[in-house]
């Protein structure tokens, strides 16, 4: 097998190599067999070509460090994906492990943590808030840590590329509306991640430094408010209902939630509706610095 090609150097004192990487390649050279395809690694172990109905150069830079950071128990399955997508893929289509071939193809996308269907460890993303998180895709589905630890950039910086692509993708629409004597932007646009585009609301709205409150209720729409004194109490009722009623009739909803854009950052802020003496009322409990925030303003700062 191919594989063995790799170590008939080693009675010629070449250096001895971890037994982990060894094991790996065993598993490879397995499962690429079990394809139907023959392997052989090159020297320094960074790809191996597959050779039988098609000739395949898979990169495996990535994969060994995940398998660094999993159980040895996971790497069956690890090492299945990775081949078996190598295999399936056409070759008019890029390599995810290519980050040259995919940069201009990576977006993020904005999902509620608590809903997340796939392994999060599994994923490539950051939290945006404590219960949101930016997801990096390709192609519309999520980059996997084996082919990002393939790419000559860190995870963070790859995210941050990814977002600049989706700014750069369209501009929202942005529609002025009135909830009950509380103004608000409806801010919507054709893609699955509105919500990257706070990174650039000044663009959009003049913003005061108390940043402002926004409600996610799908992921191709938000709508904000900016803070502008202890009117934002309202704008926080309004909002609450208003996500509350758009989450609850779309089936590709993202969060019921009313969040305050502060910093660079999305603060979920606690409301819940409760009934007193047969009246409904939203009860909110601020966050410690948006409370202080609230104190300020009650002070006429």
């Amino acid at each position: 097998m191919g594989l063995l090609r790799r170590f008939r150097d080693r009675r010629g004192g070449a250096p001895r190599r971890p037994i982990e990487d060894v094991d790996l390649d065993s598993l490879l050279a397995l499962v690429a067999d079990n394809l139907g395809y023959g392997c052989a690694f090159e020297a320094d172990g960074s790809s191996l070509v597959l050779s039988g109905p098609r000739t395949i150069t898979v990169r495996l830079t990535g994969l060994r460090r995940e398998a660094g950071r999993r159980s040895r128990e996971d790497w069956p399955v690890l090492v299945s994906g990775h081949l078996s997508r190598a295999v399936a893929r056409s070759d008019d289509l890029p390599d995810v492990c290519d980050f040259a071939q995919i940069r201009t193809l990576l977006r993020t996308r904005v999902v509620l943590a608590d809903s997340l269907e796939e392994d999060p460890s599994r994923l490539v993303g950051r939290h945006v808030g404590s219960d949101l998180v930016e997801i990096l895709t390709v192609s519309g589905r999520p980059v996997l840590p084996e082919e990002a630890f393939c790419w000559p950039v860190p995870p963070a910086q790859a995210l941050d590329l990814a977002a600049e692509n989706v700014l750069a993708d369209e501009r929202l629409s942005a529609e002025r509306v009135d909830l009950d004597g509380t103004t608000a932007w409806i801010m919507t646009g054709s893609t699955a991640s509105a919500a990257v585009h706070l990174r650039r609301i000044d663009d959009y709205l003049v913003v005061s430094p108390d940043g402002l409150m926004v409600a996610l209720p799908r992921p191709g729409e938000m709508i904000v408010h900016p803070i502008d004194g202890l009117s934002v109490m309202r704008a926080i009722e309004r909002l609450w209902l208003l996500a509350h009623r758009e989450y609850r009739s779309r089936e590709d909803a993202l969060s019921p939630h009313v969040y305050w854009w502060n910093h660079g950052r999305l603060t979920r802020i606690q409301a819940d509706l409760v009934v007193q003496n047969g009246q409904r009322r939203l009860v909110v409990a601020p966050p410690p610095e948006f409370a202080r925030l609230l104190a300020a303003l009650a002070q006429g700062r």
